[in-house]
């Protein structure tokens, strides 16, 4: 099971089931690098409403099987642990708190 380390230094988990779930949809099948580099170096993250431990990592790809689009690696953030949820192209990114870059 890799580990993956976002842009703060934390370790993320990414399990192959959670890999192949991701990959198994025709528009994320070419993605699988892109996963580490939005965790690595992302756009913005965001912390989802309807859980305050979700992370959502945003970045933007151009010419994507389905065009310009965002990436969002959805991340659960725990005291003990960090792991890929999921993952999808998305035209935006969905409203929550900013985490980075902070917002002035």
């Amino acid at each position: 099971m890799p580990i993956v380390w976002d842009f703060e230094g934390r370790a993320i988990r990414l399990t192959d089931e959670r890999r192949d779930h991701i990959l198994e949809h025709p528009e994320t099948s070419a993605l699988q690098g892109s996963i580490g580099a939005t965790l690595r170096g992302p756009e913005a993250v965001v912390q989802s409403l309807s859980d305050p431990e979700v992370r959502l990592y945003y970045r933007h790809y151009a010419g994507t099987f389905v065009g310009d689009k965002f990436l969002c690696v959805v991340v659960k953030v725990t005291e003990a642990d960090a792991f890929v949820v999921t993952a999808y192209l998305t035209d935006r990114m969905k409203k929550g708190r900013r985490i980075w870059p902070v917002e002035p």
